[in-house]
């Protein structure tokens, strides 16, 4: 046997033109290379952008989305998708103010927050696994579930938070650093360690890549689902924890809009809604991306309907920039379109 053997990706890399082997690198480093431009063009179009409380701003902004797109993840990379998340962190938003708002220990009302939140996951795990429901139609009929019971448990009106110890854990300072940005970054840095050094995570890896020859080789599909599920939810808790502590209240309205920007991040950060890649750090910094980008038209005064135009056009680009195949087939109609022209 020769004592040096080529990887499959060099060998194939080596064949390839120049043009093409430029565009299988920029598809990995695209995101990194937008990152920078769009912090340059901030710099360029707004005096305060650069300014630390601004960029603090976007930081602490992006960090419920943040938490909420590492949960996100975690149910993408199997092949599915979770839409109950923005309404599940509006559910521990007012499950956390209600129990506050009678008096008991910031604890209880975290602990009882998350286990509910857990448990919500875990049942759109069991519709996933058991009842043979599709992704899509299980956490869209949750998210409507949850909106709704949200509402009724609230009873119509705001309910306030005034425990400061509360507030501290989720939206305090830990001398110059925001507390939100701690958390967003110690779940992010757990996940890019479970995703990468551990068999849990390659499973997750196998199942979206392939979920027949994961079966055939006897990976615990169900299982695994249903964790992924479950962390997706404890996730979105948590980020409701953080958003009640932020807006002091609880309110069944606050979390709409955030099933889409975590979804939007995950796939921003370069990962396929067919599973079975990306990362948890990429998916963050898809994030960062969108709030960055939502920060700079907030500074240039657009309105909120045109950010809307613009954040969509930014999502299809990275999708079509993040895919390895999407710029190759690009290349390949071009120089088939040069050669016929000739």
């Amino acid at each position: 046997m020769p004592q040096s053997v080529l990887k499959t990706d060099e060998v194939a890399a080596a064949g390839q033109p120049k043009p093409q082997r430029a565009l299988r690198i920029f598809s990995k480093l695209y995101l990194f290379m937008v990152f920078a431009v769009i912090i340059v063009l901030g710099a360029c179009l707004s005096p305060y952008f650069l300014k630390i409380r601004n960029l603090t701003n976007i930081i602490t902004a992006a960090s419920i989305t943040s938490v909420l797109a590492v949960g996100q993840f975690f149910v993408i990379v199997t092949g599915g998708i979770d839409l109950s998340v923005g309404s599940l962190a509006a559910l521990a938003t007012v499950i956390s103010a209600i129990v506050l708002a009678n008096h008991y220990a910031a604890g209880f009302a975290i602990a009882l927050t998350l286990i509910v939140s857990a448990l919500v996951g875990l049942a759109n795990g069991a519709l996933v696994v058991f009842a043979r429901i599709t992704p899509f139609i299980a956490t869209l009929a949750m998210l409507s579930i949850l909106e709704g019971f949200s509402y009724i448990i609230q009873t119509g009106e705001l309910i306030q938070i005034s425990d400061t110890g509360f507030t501290s854990m989720f939206a305090g300072m830990a001398g110059p650093i925001p507390i939100p940005v701690i958390i967003f970054l110690a779940i992010t840095a757990a996940a890019a360690f479970v995703m990468s050094n551990t068999t849990f995570g390659r499973e997750l890896y196998a199942i979206g890549g392939n979920r027949e020859a994961s079966r055939l080789s006897g990976l615990p599909i169900n299982r695994d689902l249903l964790i992924a599920y479950t962390v997706s939810g404890l996730l979105a808790g948590l980020a409701g924890l953080m958003l009640a502590s932020q807006l002091l209240e609880g309110s069944s309205l606050v979390g709409r809009g955030y099933e889409l920007d975590s979804i939007a991040a995950v796939v921003v950060g370069g990962a396929s809604l067919f599973g079975g890649s990306g990362d948890p750090i990429r998916s963050v910094i898809g994030g960062l991306i969108i709030a960055t980008i939502l920060n700079i038209m907030n500074l240039m005064g657009i309105q909120s309907q045109p950010q809307l135009v613009i954040k969509g056009f930014v999502i299809l680009i990275a999708v079509f920039f993040s895919s390895g195949d999407a710029p190759r087939r690009l290349w390949r109609s071009f120089r088939g379109s040069s050669q016929r022209r000739a």
